[in-house]
């Protein structure tokens, strides 16, 4: 009886060890999606583009014009947002980077966003765009919807 009481109380405690390094991991991960500027909240139409150039740029690097797909994917799968395909018709303009190391998402105000460079909002992480569920683009909705919800 005491051997499986020991047993017992070692599972438990290897469940809760396991169970909590998680919740901080999720927790940890929530903090770390900067808060979305409201002053975007009623965008509709986004304009994608790369810091190299558009996805028709015969010069992009092909991982850049994955991750401009992915990213066009993802918000015309959400049906909040609707793809434009030339800045001017843009509410919001979102431009990435897709590298090695990192990939970048950027938010910008379709108005003059060219003229001041300053973004509105941005994310960074390895195969943030390229993996098939694009975290960024997660960590994206997740803000616009929290700001929108205030």
């Amino acid at each position: 009886m005491m051997k499986r009481t020991a047993t017992h109380r070692i599972a438990i405690a290897t469940f809760l060890l396991l169970f909590s390094a998680v919740a901080a991991v999720a927790a940890r991960k929530g903090e770390n999606i900067p808060p979305f500027p409201r002053t975007l909240t009623n965008a509709h139409y986004v304009y994608v583009t790369s810091y190299d150039g558009n996805q028709y740029n015969k010069n992009l690097l092909p991982e850049d014009r994955e991750a401009i797909i992915n990213v066009q994917r993802a918000l015309q799968k959400s049906g909040k947002f609707a793809v434009v395909y030339e800045p001017r018709q843009a509410d919001m303009v979102m431009v990435i980077q897709s590298r090695n190391n990192e990939d970048v998402l950027a938010v910008y105000d379709a108005h003059g966003w060219r003229h001041n460079g300053a973004y509105l909002w941005r994310v960074m992480a390895k195969g943030g765009l390229l993996q098939k569920n694009t975290p960024l683009m997660t960590e994206f909705f997740a803000a616009f919807n929290a700001a929108k919800a205030k």
